[in-house]
């Protein structure tokens, strides 16, 4: 919903805890989230547009253990060779399958870069019933459901670990900006408003999971 720090700190919590030590990130974008990777002993930043890779080459040019590639999801299978080379044993794919026609293929390319056992860990926009005027601007195909993105998993060859629903306050704002406002962007005012609900929000979907969300975290292995 944001690029506001509360809530990648809130995203980073989620992801951090699920992950191994040698670390793809597909669509890295300028390193927003990179920063919270960096504890890790390797880790290999992928975005197919090079701007991004400069950007967070700059963020992040004091870091030995980051290494950066432009790479389009799209073209993971080509580059294989060599980022199987980099024997991961977790790729953080977050907020980017919903913009890839072929989810089903980016998802298998994703797990043949990992070696057995690995983890591929999505944050996905949820409920299709959401899907509005802003996702189309943000050059989203889909949203999930738990139930749709099981199923992607059983297709690629992947076994579900765990999935649950983010940010219930979200549904319902993206709900109103889809269907009532007919927003064509997000709105400043109600992304601060968020901002300050997030600590709240994150404490208390850390004590029960909430039945809707704004977005779909997985983390889905590969065979052993």
């Amino acid at each position: 919903m944001s690029h506001a720090k509360s809530y990648f700190a809130w995203q980073a919590r989620l992801v951090t805890r699920e992950i191994g030590r040698r670390v793809i990130e597909v669509g890295c974008g300028v390193g927003n989230f990179t920063g919270a990777l960096l504890d890790r002993d390797a880790v290999l930043a992928l975005d197919k547009e090079p701007g991004c890779i400069e950007e967070i080459k700059r963020r992040c040019a004091l870091h030995p253990n980051l290494r950066t590639l432009i790479c389009d999801v799209d073209t993971l299978n080509e580059q294989r060779p060599e980022l199987a080379g980099f024997a991961a044993d977790s790729c953080v794919c977050l907020n980017v399958l919903e913009h890839i026609a072929d989810d089903a293929t980016a998802l298998r390319a994703m797990a043949s870069l990992l070696i057995p056992g690995g983890v591929i860990v999505l944050l996905v926009p949820a409920f299709p019933a959401l899907y509005g005027p802003i996702d189309r601007n943000l050059g989203h195909y889909r949203r999930y459901t738990l139930d749709s993105l099981t199923r992607l998993a059983a297709e690629t060859g992947l076994r579900v670990h765990k999935t649950h629903y983010v940010n219930c306050a979200g549904f319902f704002g993206w709900w109103l900006n889809s269907h009532i406002l007919k927003r064509e962007t997000q709105s400043e005012k109600q992304i601060a408003t968020f901002e300050r609900l997030v600590p709240a929000l994150s404490w208390l979907e850390g004590i029960t999971r909430p039945p809707c969300g704004q977005s779909l975290f997985a983390v889905l292995e590969t065979p052993c």
